[in-house]
């Protein structure tokens, strides 16, 4: 199941946190889960991001969704804060 966002809103997958760094140092589980994701899919009034851009967004102004056993979010255009 696809999801189709409308208007002006941003749908992305969340990235997990890093376990470990690239040396092989493991990474104790983070209090905060990381505010980027990559963008899967945008609305038709969407202008400045678009598919397969990681972006930053506001972590409190979210919709979160679990489906196929990934998290997805949902998030306004003027909720993401900027693109990696």
């Amino acid at each position: 199941m696809a999801l189709k966002p409308l208007k002006d809103r941003v749908v992305a997958i969340v990235e997990k946190p890093l376990e470990k760094t690239k040396s092989g140092i493991l990474l104790g589980e983070a209090k905060e889960k990381p505010a980027y994701a990559v963008v899967e899919s945008v609305g038709p009034e969407v202008k400045s991001v678009k598919r397969g851009d990681k972006i930053v967004y506001k972590e409190y102004s979210t919709t979160d969704i679990k489906l196929d056993d990934k998290d997805y979010i949902i998030v306004k255009e003027e909720d993401v804060l900027a693109t990696l």
